[in-house]
């Protein structure tokens, strides 16, 4: 029989079986570009063909301006339209991958999601825009293949990339989860999401419609107002902090203790709610009445709905 350390609520911490724990079953869907990684695939991929990281974002800002692709999916589109990506290869993929740096502990973040989280237990997947041979090999090692939803390339018999299989990006992420969701057999509230940037504004969406939950990894507006919380850290562990306490109930007395047990600490915890506001006058007025954007942040607050950004920000991470 397995024991493992944690804290109840009222309770100093005990030892307690897990195998008398009832379990409740949720599906936590990742981003890779940025959540889970520290820079973005793409503009590495575009630096190992010789492409300037401006050039890379130049081209991808243009087709987003003109709403050509879904959002994400403008390196699936270069990768099979633009006469400059046209060389890139399988092993190009692979080695961008090798080369893309992560955010640290994935693969505890795994495990405890799986197991380490009494009564709970939350199956690991990762959705991302970016390639599959890219995700692969930067996960390589931490979660295995089947776990990763990559826009899928087809290829020619010279190498070169053909065709798109399935591009994962937009309102494709939104297909996948809900593939994963009906295989897993899940209700919808059972569903968490975290995501950092505008390709993931539709599946965001489509959970908290839901009655699922939602994390933000970035300080990006749109994504952040969609969030239920927003948590900024260099260590994919912080993703923890608002499962722990808005999921599983705990507080933060007990969310600090459940890293106590890891052997890790929270070094630094901030929690600040923002809200944005444009006010502008009730009725028509001088010309030096113009409406005035603020920005308000109040210390301490608790967050309140997906309006609101919760931000805990761990610099250091969470560090023993």
């Amino acid at each position: 029989m397995e024991w493992k350390l944690y804290a109840s609520r009222g309770r100093d911490l005990s030892m307690t079986s897990v195998a008398t724990l009832p379990s409740k079953r949720y599906l936590l869907a990742s981003d890779f570009d940025q959540t889970l990684s520290r820079a973005d695939s793409g503009r590495i991929l575009s630096e190992l063909i010789g492409i300037s990281p401006a050039v890379f974002e130049h081209k991808c800002a243009g087709l987003a301006a003109r709403n050509f692709v879904q959002q994400g999916g403008e390196l699936a589109y270069l990768l099979l339209h633009d006469p400059d990506y046209r060389r890139v290869r399988r092993e190009h993929l692979i080695e961008a991958g090798l080369r893309t740096p992560l955010k640290r502990n994935i693969g505890h973040l795994a495990r405890l999601l799986a197991e380490g989280i009494p009564g709970h237990e939350f199956e690991f997947q990762v959705i991302s825009a970016s390639p599959q041979e890219v995700v692969e090999a930067a996960l390589a090692q931490l979660l295995p293949a089947e776990r990763i939803h990559g826009t899928q390339l087809e290829y020619g018999p010279d190498g070169a990339i053909a065709g798109l299989a399935r591009v994962t990006a937009g309102y494709g992420k939104v297909a996948v989860l809900d593939a994963l969701q009906a295989r897993a057999g899940l209700g919808a509230e059972r569903i968490v999401y975290v995501g950092d940037g505008s390709s993931d504004m539709h599946v965001m969406l489509h959970v908290s419609r839901h009655s699922g939950y939602a994390i933000a990894v970035s300080s990006h507006r749109p994504v952040a107002r969609i969030a239920h919380r927003t948590v900024l850290g260099e260590d994919s562990l912080a993703v923890l902090v608002p499962i722990l306490e808005d999921i599983v109930g705990w507080n933060a007395a007990e969310v600090r203790a459940f890293f106590a047990a890891q052997g890790l600490h929270i070094q630094e915890w901030g929690s600040v709610r923002t809200d944005w506001l444009t006010i502008a006058p009730a009725g028509p007025g001088p010309a030096d009445h113009a409406p005035v954007a603020k920005l308000i942040a109040t210390p301490g607050a608790a967050p309140v709905g997906p309006a609101a950004d919760a931000a805990i920000e761990i610099p250091h991470a969470l560090v023993s």
